[in-house]
């Protein structure tokens, strides 16, 4: 499996290390990890996180601008698009159709090809803006996880608590994780 992570300068910044951290555990069930940040994205994580921990990361990183990104085109063999966090001005572009860098282009041509799009949201309240373009995207064949934690793994700290939204982003790519399963052993 290839997939293209993109990340956004939305608050939550822990989701997007505890992902790049399990996709590395989970390097024999995918074959490549594309990165792409916006522009606030390592600002978001450098304030939140308060380290430059995003640079330890084995993984090639392709500029916001640069559509010759191979996620850019639907000829591209990558099956999914991960945007954790993903802002609601991203997702609004998205819903919008409008595909002004690498991101919004990447997340387009997921939808179009029928590939999975999944759009970590991290914003509370929602507003109604928010909700239509949510709305627009799931019927486009996007899906929209928020960034809402569960508890029932009993979590001791916000790495384990973001793990438990990052188990559930895997498995609706598509891969194996060991996550928590409700009354599964």
């Amino acid at each position: 499996m290839k997939i293209a992570v993109a990340i956004t300068g939305a608050s939550g910044a822990v989701y997007a290390k505890v992902l790049l951290q399990k996709l590395q555990q989970l390097q024999g069930q995918v074959k490549d990890v594309s990165l792409v940040w916006s522009d606030n994205a390592k600002t978001v994580w450098e304030y939140e996180i308060g380290d430059t921990s995003y640079d330890s990361f084995p993984y090639k990183s392709w500029d916001k601008n640069d559509f010759m990104a191979p996620f850019a085109s639907g000829s591209s063999s990558y099956n999914a698009l991960i945007i954790c966090p993903c802002s609601m001005g991203t997702i609004g572009r998205i819903a919008s159709g409008i595909s002004n860098d690498l991101i919004t282009r990447a997340a387009d041509v997921m939808l179009k090809e029928r590939r999975k799009l999944i759009c970590v949201v991290r914003e509370t309240p929602y507003n109604l803006i928010h909700l239509k373009n949510m709305m627009t995207i799931t019927e486009a064949g996007g899906i929209v996880c928020p960034a809402t934690p569960s508890f029932y793994s009993k979590p001791h700290t916000i790495e384990e608590l973001a793990l438990t939204v990052i188990h559930r982003v895997l498995q609706l790519a598509g891969l194996e994780t060991d996550g928590y399963k409700w009354q599964e052993t």
